[in-house]
């Protein structure tokens, strides 16, 4: 007869392909925030205009860690990215853990983001006035930071249903935080995402984007992907605005 350990073991095969396919697609979601950084033009309406110098070329590095705690599986990845005229590379530089993060989450979303890139999607994601409704609000956090609200014009999984965070005098954008507008599949009930932005040598980046994700039958999912820049537009990153991402928010 079957041994228990066989059924389990023969379950988790099963549900593999489900994780595989819920996790990836969370990942869009860190791919949309990197573009709408990169691509993103002024809001209009009630919202202050975001004072923007355009991230046209970048280098950095980037770390990112994936794990399911029911499946007990992690794994990471870090990788050179490059984005110019040319479009999107990356290099792998080291990785460990299990072998099916790496391959069929991590990397996957390497590769989608060189897809969506390569294809032009990138207008998908944009904090723009054709993908978002803006309505500001009263609420602000501790520090006098000003919360706007978010509401998506479709269904789309590169899009948020919640709120994006700006410094007191709304000329900063420093947060995107929320719900998925479209669940990627049928096994993905909920995803939740924080992507934080900053400014580094006058040109804000996005520096780190965590999601979370409930599976059917799988349980929590979460992925967090932290960037590390030594270009941006063309120019090195200078040590002191290295110095001062390192000290503002620790890795």
């Amino acid at each position: 007869m079957e041994s228990l350990k066989q059924k389990q073991q023969a379950s988790v095969s099963a549900l593999r392909p489900r994780y595989c396919l819920c996790v990836a697609a969370c990942s869009l979601l860190a791919v949309g925030g990197a573009l709408s950084a990169e691509r993103e033009r002024p809001m209009t309406g009630p919202i202050p205009a975001l004072q923007e110098q355009p991230l046209q070329q970048y280098r950095a590095l980037r770390r990112m860690h994936a794990q399911n705690e029911k499946f007990n599986q992690e794994g990471w990845v870090d990788c050179w990215t490059e984005l110019d005229a040319q479009g999107f590379r990356y290099e792998i530089v080291s990785e460990r853990g299990s072998d099916y993060i790496r391959e069929k989450v991590l990397k996957t979303l390497l590769r989608r983001e060189q897809e969506l890139i390569a294809g032009g999607s990138a207008n998908r994601a944009e904090l723009t006035d054709a993908n978002y409704e803006f309505t500001e609000t009263e609420e602000s956090t501790a520090s006098g930071e000003r919360a706007i609200l978010l509401k998506p014009r479709r269904k789309d999984v590169l899009l948020v249903d919640g709120r994006m965070i700006v410094n007191p005098e709304g000329t900063e954008l420093l947060r995107v935080e929320g719900r998925l507008a479209k669940n990627p599949s049928f096994w993905t009930s909920l995803v939740d995402i924080v992507r934080e932005f900053a400014r580094v040598d006058g040109v804000r980046v996005p520096i780190s984007t965590d999601t979370t994700a409930k599976l059917k039958f799988a349980g929590l999912s979460r992925m967090d992907v932290r960037y590390d820049y030594v270009s941006i537009n063309g120019r090195a990153v200078t040590l002191e605005a290295r110095q001062n991402l390192s000290s503002t928010f620790p890795r």
